[in-house]
Protein backbone atom coordinates (compact mmCIF):
# COMPACT_ATOMS: atom_id res chain seq x y z
CA UNK A 1 0.00 0.00 0.00
CA UNK A 2 1.34 3.41 -0.92
CA UNK A 3 0.32 6.49 1.05
CA UNK A 4 1.07 9.84 -0.52
CA UNK A 5 0.94 12.80 1.83
CA UNK A 6 1.16 16.12 0.02
CA UNK A 7 2.24 19.33 1.64
CA UNK A 8 4.46 17.74 4.27
CA UNK A 9 8.22 17.96 4.46
CA UNK A 10 10.15 14.73 4.29
CA UNK A 11 10.63 14.75 8.07
CA UNK A 12 6.93 15.42 8.72
CA UNK A 13 5.95 12.72 6.24
CA UNK A 14 8.24 10.23 7.95
CA UNK A 15 6.82 11.14 11.37
CA UNK A 16 3.24 10.82 10.04
CA UNK A 17 3.93 7.43 8.50
CA UNK A 18 5.52 6.20 11.76
CA UNK A 19 2.56 7.33 13.87
CA UNK A 20 -0.17 6.16 11.46
CA UNK A 21 -0.06 2.52 12.66
CA UNK A 22 -0.30 3.72 16.27
CA UNK A 23 -3.27 5.93 15.42
CA UNK A 24 -5.01 3.08 13.63
CA UNK A 25 -4.30 0.67 16.48
CA UNK A 26 -5.58 3.14 19.06
CA UNK A 27 -8.70 3.79 16.97
CA UNK A 28 -9.34 0.05 16.70
CA UNK A 29 -8.85 -0.47 20.44
CA UNK A 30 -11.24 2.35 21.25
CA UNK A 31 -13.95 1.21 18.83
CA UNK A 32 -13.69 -2.58 19.30
CA UNK A 33 -15.48 -2.60 22.69
CA UNK A 34 -18.34 -0.66 21.09
CA UNK A 35 -18.71 -3.35 18.45
CA UNK A 36 -18.79 -6.01 21.16
CA UNK A 37 -21.23 -4.03 23.25
CA UNK A 38 -23.47 -3.32 20.30
CA UNK A 39 -23.74 -6.99 19.37
CA UNK A 40 -24.38 -7.95 23.00
CA UNK A 41 -27.03 -5.26 23.20
CA UNK A 42 -28.65 -6.57 20.02
CA UNK A 43 -28.58 -10.13 21.38
CA UNK A 44 -30.05 -8.99 24.70
CA UNK A 45 -32.71 -6.98 22.86
CA UNK A 46 -33.60 -10.00 20.71
CA UNK A 47 -33.85 -12.22 23.80
CA UNK A 48 -36.15 -9.65 25.40
CA UNK A 49 -38.34 -9.55 22.26
CA UNK A 50 -38.51 -13.36 22.11
CA UNK A 51 -39.54 -13.45 25.77
CA UNK A 52 -42.22 -10.81 25.13
CA UNK A 53 -43.60 -12.71 22.12
CA UNK A 54 -43.66 -15.93 24.13
CA UNK A 55 -45.48 -14.13 26.96
CA UNK A 56 -48.15 -12.94 24.49
CA UNK A 57 -48.68 -16.54 23.38
CA UNK A 58 -49.00 -17.71 26.99
CA UNK A 59 -51.45 -14.92 27.77
CA UNK A 60 -53.57 -15.87 24.77
CA UNK A 61 -53.55 -19.55 25.80
CA UNK A 62 -54.52 -18.62 29.38
CA UNK A 63 -57.40 -16.50 28.05
CA UNK A 64 -58.51 -19.39 25.80
CA UNK A 65 -58.60 -21.72 28.80
CA UNK A 66 -60.63 -19.13 30.73
CA UNK A 67 -63.07 -18.63 27.84
CA UNK A 68 -62.19 -14.93 27.61
CA UNK A 69 -62.47 -13.78 23.98
CA UNK A 70 -61.73 -10.13 24.80
CA UNK A 71 -58.47 -11.10 26.53
CA UNK A 72 -57.42 -12.97 23.38
CA UNK A 73 -58.43 -10.18 21.00
CA UNK A 74 -56.43 -7.54 22.87
CA UNK A 75 -53.26 -9.24 21.60
CA UNK A 76 -54.23 -8.68 17.95
CA UNK A 77 -53.73 -5.56 15.82
CA UNK A 78 -56.81 -3.69 14.60
CA UNK A 79 -56.24 -5.07 11.09
CA UNK A 80 -55.13 -8.59 12.10
CA UNK A 81 -55.93 -11.61 9.96
CA UNK A 82 -57.21 -14.86 11.52
CA UNK A 83 -56.99 -17.90 9.25
CA UNK A 84 -58.63 -20.87 10.97
CA UNK A 85 -58.97 -24.24 9.20
CA UNK A 86 -62.08 -24.71 7.07
CA UNK A 87 -63.19 -21.12 7.77
CA UNK A 88 -63.16 -17.91 5.74
CA UNK A 89 -60.38 -15.50 6.65
CA UNK A 90 -61.41 -13.00 9.32
CA UNK A 91 -60.05 -9.46 9.50
CA UNK A 92 -59.81 -7.19 12.50
CA UNK A 93 -59.68 -7.41 16.27
CA UNK A 94 -63.48 -7.38 16.58
CA UNK A 95 -63.78 -10.35 14.19
CA UNK A 96 -61.15 -12.25 16.20
CA UNK A 97 -63.08 -11.62 19.40
CA UNK A 98 -66.35 -12.72 17.80
CA UNK A 99 -64.75 -15.91 16.45
CA UNK A 100 -63.54 -16.96 19.88
CA UNK A 101 -66.71 -15.85 21.65
CA UNK A 102 -68.77 -18.22 19.44
CA UNK A 103 -66.52 -21.08 20.53
CA UNK A 104 -66.76 -20.13 24.21
CA UNK A 105 -70.55 -19.83 24.01
CA UNK A 106 -70.77 -23.52 23.02
CA UNK A 107 -67.74 -25.15 24.64
CA UNK A 108 -65.58 -25.36 27.71
CA UNK A 109 -62.07 -25.15 26.33
CA UNK A 110 -58.70 -26.68 27.13
CA UNK A 111 -55.54 -25.67 25.30
CA UNK A 112 -51.93 -26.70 25.64
CA UNK A 113 -49.66 -24.81 23.27
CA UNK A 114 -46.07 -23.78 22.95
CA UNK A 115 -43.70 -22.25 20.47
CA UNK A 116 -41.11 -24.51 18.90
CA UNK A 117 -39.39 -21.55 17.26
CA UNK A 118 -39.45 -17.78 17.68
CA UNK A 119 -37.55 -15.35 15.45
CA UNK A 120 -37.33 -11.57 15.48
CA UNK A 121 -36.15 -9.17 12.79
CA UNK A 122 -36.57 -5.51 13.62
CA UNK A 123 -40.22 -4.74 14.38
CA UNK A 124 -41.47 -8.09 13.05
CA UNK A 125 -41.31 -11.54 14.54
CA UNK A 126 -42.99 -14.89 14.34
CA UNK A 127 -43.70 -17.85 16.54
CA UNK A 128 -44.14 -21.35 15.12
CA UNK A 129 -45.76 -23.77 17.48
CA UNK A 130 -47.79 -26.81 18.40
CA UNK A 131 -51.20 -26.89 20.06
CA UNK A 132 -53.47 -29.51 21.56
CA UNK A 133 -57.10 -28.44 21.93
CA UNK A 134 -60.13 -29.99 23.62
CA UNK A 135 -63.63 -28.54 23.18
CA UNK A 136 -66.15 -29.92 25.67
CA UNK A 137 -69.78 -29.20 24.69
CA UNK A 138 -71.60 -27.23 27.39
CA UNK A 139 -74.84 -29.07 26.50
CA UNK A 140 -73.19 -32.45 26.99
CA UNK A 141 -71.73 -34.85 24.51
CA UNK A 142 -68.35 -36.06 23.46
CA UNK A 143 -65.39 -33.69 23.58
CA UNK A 144 -63.72 -32.70 20.35
CA UNK A 145 -59.95 -32.95 20.43
CA UNK A 146 -57.29 -32.03 17.91
CA UNK A 147 -53.67 -31.11 17.53
CA UNK A 148 -52.39 -28.38 15.27
CA UNK A 149 -49.33 -26.60 14.00
CA UNK A 150 -49.48 -22.82 13.82
CA UNK A 151 -47.69 -19.61 12.98
CA UNK A 152 -48.28 -16.22 14.59
CA UNK A 153 -46.76 -13.22 12.86
CA UNK A 154 -46.14 -10.45 15.34
CA UNK A 155 -45.34 -6.74 15.14
CA UNK A 156 -43.79 -4.51 17.78
CA UNK A 157 -46.11 -1.54 18.20
CA UNK A 158 -45.04 2.06 18.88
CA UNK A 159 -45.58 1.49 22.63
CA UNK A 160 -43.19 -1.50 22.57
CA UNK A 161 -45.85 -4.20 22.93
CA UNK A 162 -46.04 -7.12 20.53
CA UNK A 163 -49.35 -7.73 18.73
CA UNK A 164 -50.45 -10.51 16.40
CA UNK A 165 -50.91 -9.42 12.79
CA UNK A 166 -51.54 -12.88 11.31
CA UNK A 167 -52.64 -16.09 13.01
CA UNK A 168 -52.91 -19.28 10.97
CA UNK A 169 -53.11 -22.90 11.99
CA UNK A 170 -53.69 -26.29 10.43
CA UNK A 171 -54.99 -29.38 12.15
CA UNK A 172 -52.84 -32.48 12.16
CA UNK A 173 -55.93 -34.70 11.84
CA UNK A 174 -57.83 -35.04 8.59
CA UNK A 175 -60.66 -32.54 8.27
CA UNK A 176 -64.15 -33.96 7.79
CA UNK A 177 -64.62 -31.44 4.94
CA UNK A 178 -61.98 -33.11 2.75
Amino acid sequence: MVIVVEGLTTGEETMFLRTLPRILTLTFLLLFPCFLGCSRKDAASEEKDIAAITAVSKSRADAFNQGNAAAIAVHFTEDALLMAPDQPMLKGRAAVQSYYQHIFDEYETRLKSYYEEVKVSGRLGYGRGFAEVALIPKQGGQALTSTAKYINIMRREADGTWKTTHDIWNGNEMSSKR
